[in-house]
């Protein structure tokens, strides 16, 4: 199974892939203010640079948190989007390990259809002004 990975918590992010366990391509950049940029095209340059296309995906690991609220909602709604996308499934997962737990997830047939974030601490919301 092509297995596409995202962390996108943090100034640097990452985009890997994966044949079932074996690391195939992975890329970390500085993102910083332009991860909604520059995302989709490291999604893209890592297929192509290993011959393949978004359809052969068999499953995308995203990263859950703790981490940077915006970072967050940008790496996940774009993992899972793909996901609904391609009729595939998706994971989150979260701790050192999370791109292994993750991938061991998908090859067990787990499906969060929605990855979601978990934060690490509740989010702060200002008050409208109007």
């Amino acid at each position: 199974m092509l297995i596409l990975t995202l962390r996108t918590d943090k100034p640097e992010a990452e985009v890997g892939l994966f044949d079932d366990k074996t690391q195939i391509a992975y890329e970390t950049w500085a993102a910083h203010r332009e991860l909604s940029v520059q995302l989709h095209r490291k999604i893209e340059a890592i297929l192509h640079s290993q011959g393949k296309a978004l359809t052969d995906i068999g499953g995308i690991v995203c990263f859950a948190g703790p981490g940077s609220f915006t970072g967050l909602r940008i790496g996940l709604t774009v993992g899972d989007v793909l996901a609904y996308g391609l009729t595939q499934p998706v994971v989150g997962a979260k701790d050192p390990d999370w791109i292994q737990n993750g991938i061991d997830r998908l090859l067990r047939g787990e499906n969060d259809k929605i990855a979601m974030p978990e934060y690490g601490a509740p989010v702060h919301i200002t008050v409208s002004k109007k």
